[in-house]
């Protein structure tokens, strides 16, 4: 009978140190409960661990990176366009008390995620427009969303590490007409700055016009001036040597007027009276 007492204290104590007894591995932290109610802190190194046995219950958590995907939503944008948005996200656990606390489980916590973003999501594409979200402003949307999602997400010991949009498109039933509507949206802008590049060159040119009309115009100036003074000079030079040989100037002038009247390139007659003074210049310089 004593043995038999023995053996079962012997059972009794195994049991109770094995039940005891629990592992958590490097993927995992863990939460003791004790009567419903979180006992200590967060286990968050690997290895044996130990808790009361029976009464304490131990609830493990991910501490890997885990991911979310969320369905496809209809999000407007700043220019009215229905968009569809098919986003995900990169989470980890940061706090497992916090969050055991107030979401519970995973899937409490993605309802929460896909809540926070999409509602992220709403409001800061809101303030794009189609072009710019599908073209140059999406990473700055995504960094925008994703820090403002991580600030209210902290709140429930959830630590998001990225979101990102996988695709952005418009609705399969209006796509055709939101796209034929921006074609002639553009065709408009482009006509706009067609008509604005053509005044810009009537400008450019007009200006052109003008700039070479003062050109000319100064430059005309500037070579009757210089011609005048020519004139002057040579009148000048005639004169003095005028005075020095009246003889020989008019030689000099005769044989002027001969290379203008009989040059080789001059095939014209020319009948001139007794009377005039070109007759007897040349009729004296024969």
């Amino acid at each position: 009978m004593k043995s038999r007492i023995f053996l079962g204290v012997i059972i009794i104590a195994i049991v109770v140190v094995f039940s005891s007894m629990f592992q958590v591995n490097e993927m995992e932290q863990a939460i003791l409960i004790r009567l419903g109610k979180p006992v200590g802190k967060p286990i968050e190194t690997s290895g044996l661990k130990f808790k009361m046995p029976i009464i304490d219950q131990v609830v493990k958590f991910d501490k890997r990176i885990l991911e979310y995907d969320s369905e496809p939503k209809e999000i407007i944008t700043k220019d009215k366009k229905n968009l569809v948005v098919d986003s995900y996200a990169k989470w980890k656990i940061k706090d497992p008390l916090k969050f055991l606390q107030t979401v519970n489980s995973y899937v409490g916590a993605q309802t929460r995620i896909d809540d926070i973003v999409y509602s992220e999501l709403r409001q800061v594409i809101g303030k794009y427009t189609l072009i710019e979200i599908i073209s140059t402003e999406r990473e700055n949307i995504m960094e925008i969303i994703t820090k403002d999602s991580s600030v209210k997400l902290a709140e429930f010991g959830i630590e998001l590490i990225d979101a990102r949009m996988k695709r952005a498109e418009l609705p399969k039933q209006n796509e055709e007409n939101i796209y034929r509507r921006m074609e002639a949206e553009r065709n408009e802008q482009a006509k706009k700055y067609r008509a604005e590049g053509q005044e810009i060159s009537l400008q450019v040119k007009s200006n052109a016009d003008k700039e070479k009309t003062i050109i000319l115009a100064e430059a005309y100036k500037t070579s009757q001036n210089i011609k005048g003074e020519g004139d002057s000079k040579a009148l000048q030079i005639y004169a003095e040597a005028y005075n020095k040989d009246k003889e020989f100037y008019r030689f000099v002038r005769t044989l002027e007027a001969y290379e203008k009247i009989f040059g080789e390139k001059n095939n014209n007659r020319m009948i001139l009276s007794t009377e005039t003074e070109l007759f007897r210049v040349l009729s004296e310089t024969k």
